[in-house]
Parts: structure tokens; C-alpha cells; sequence
């Protein structure tokens, strides 16, 4: 990690609300933060940003989010990855779905920003 930031955190949410609101907030937390709308992205970005910890939404338009935590945890660069889940599906099943392909923490929305920030110096304290 550098000594400019705590850490490195990409961001890959959809809504655009969420995803300013996170990226703005991790970032005032000291965070350096790569906020993405497109999962089609995210391994590209991953080679490029190097980031310390995923924020990933599980709806996803094209490749939902078990599926992206799937291929990272089959990725020999990327299987160690700390993977934080937010999402908008609350059940229980959708939770052990998660957790089952390799999420390391699971939060529904709505999230409150320190909410946020305590689960992210978590996964990377």
C-alpha cells in the first residue's frame, strides 16, 4: 500500500448514486478509489489499478457479481482478494450464495457511509 493512502479500493457498482456516494466517502476516509460502472471492465482494471480490496455489487447487467467472484477466486493474481459484497438482496440465500464463491464480507443496502468504511478497514487491517 502506498503511504499517500490507506489503500487501494475499486468500486464496481452500477448505480451511479451509490457509487459517487462510496467512492466520495472511502476517499475522504484516505482511501484511493477506482470507481466502475461496467463489470465488463473489471479485470482490466484490476492489472491496471492494483487495488487492495473489491466493492461489488451483485446485479450486474451483463455478468452478475457471484460470477466475478468466481473468476477471481479461480485467478492466481487475484484469489486472495478481499471481496466486499453490497447489495440489495437481503435473504439469507443470497448471503450464503456470497459467502459460498468467496465473498469475505456481505452488506445490504442501504449502507450507511460508516457502516462502509468499518467493513473496509476490516478486510484490510
Amino acid at each position: 500500500m502506498s503511504s499517500s493512502a490507506l489503500g487501494r479500493v475499486l468500486i464496481l457498482e452500477i448505480d451511479y448514486s451509490n457509487r459517487i456516494l462510496f467512492a466520495d466517502y472511502l476517499e475522504h476516509c484516505g482511501y484511493r478509489v477506482l470507481p466502475l460502472s461496467d463489470e465488463q471492465q473489471v479485470f482490466e482494471s484490476l492489472e491496471v489499478f492494483q487495488p487492495d480490496l473489491l466493492i461489488l455489487n451483485l446485479r450486474l447487467p451483463v455478468i452478475d457479481g457471484l460470477t466475478i467472484i468466481e473468476q477471481l477466486r479461480s485467478h492466481t493474481r487475484w484469489h486472495a482478494l478481499p471481496v466486499l459484497v453490497v447489495s440489495g438482496y437481503v435473504t439469507a440465500e443470497n448471503q450464503r450464495k456470497a459467502y459460498q464463491v468467496g465473498a469475505n464480507a456481505y452488506l445490504t443496502k442501504p449502507i450507511l457511509p460508516h457502516d462502509l468504511s468499518a467493513a473496509v478497514a476490516q478486510l484490510l487491517g
